[in-house]
């Protein structure tokens, strides 16, 4: 019994190995990793929201744990929410709903597969299957409104609420950095102040959200607009960002006016 769980524990250090070499090699910019070599069983991450969507310029952690059945069973994955609902798949509980995590239906190219699935793959999912541009489709059996009038109407509303929740998200981070990624959260907001300020005043005055504000709107753009509630809700949000920035030292007067 002892020599086979120490050919398990053998097994699992190795994979768990091979799985740092590809995030080293292959993780994007846009996604940051953390692990622990005294806790090799976990790791943080922080994925950056992508151009296009409600969470753009935002900064999302997660925790990860790989269970000592691992690779055989998926790894466990943690969203540190701040109590906030910015996703269909992402719970305030910090609950995760991936297929690659099975913890959500999927095609059996979808699931976990211990032969070849890598966390690097769960962190490229997350950012771009679950953080992505019409999240409201997410919902379970909500992909048959998409293309529809109804459906598309209350994806709009859904991008305005989630990116809403977002900025929620950045003032929670600003105020309360995770433990290890103080200067991350301080360096990504430096450099994305300026990108998620001018997204705001381009919303107030009536750009959809996730649209490329630094383009020029059609006419048919610009009669969908945004909503008035989500402009007076951005607008009571707005200075609380420049405040959030400011007191992590992010000089945000320029764009502020």
């Amino acid at each position: 019994m002892n020599l086979q769980s120490s050919q398990v524990k053998r097994r699992w250090l190795k994979k768990v190995h091979q799985e740092w070499s590809i995030l080293e090699k292959d993780l994007p910019e846009t996604i940051y990793i953390r692990v622990y070599e005294e806790r090799m069983d976990l790791l943080r991450a922080a994925i950056v929201g992508t151009a296009g969507t409600p969470y753009h310029d935002g900064l999302f952690f997660f925790d990860i744990y790989l269970p000592p059945q691992y690779p055989n069973e998926p790894p466990m994955v943690y969203y540190n929410s701040g109590g906030l609902r910015l996703n269909p798949n992402l719970y305030e509980s910090g609950k995760v709903c991936l297929s690659l995590l099975n913890t959500w239906t999927g095609s059996q190219s979808e699931v976990w597969n211990p032969e070849c699935s890598t966390i690097l793959q769960v962190l490229l999912s997350l950012q771009a299957l679950v953080l992505n541009e019409k999240p409201y489709f997410n919902e379970a059996g909500y992909d048959t409104q998409i293309g529809k009038a109804e459906g598309e109407k209350n994806s709009v509303s859904y991008n305005e609420n989630a990116f809403l929740v977002s900025c929620r998200s950045m003032l929670y981070l600003l105020r309360k950095p995770p433990k290890h990624f103080e200067a991350l959260v301080d360096e990504h907001f430096k450099r994305r102040c300026k990108n998620i300020l001018s997204a705001c005043n381009a919303y107030m005055q009536g750009a959809p959200v996730g649209h490329p504000f630094n383009c020029v709107k059609t006419e048919q753009e610009t009669q969908k607009g945004s909503s008035t509630g989500f402009k007076i809700m951005l607008t009571k949000l707005y200075p609380k960002l420049v405040e959030a920035f400011a007191d992590r030292g992010i000089d945000c007067s320029v764009l502020s006016d």
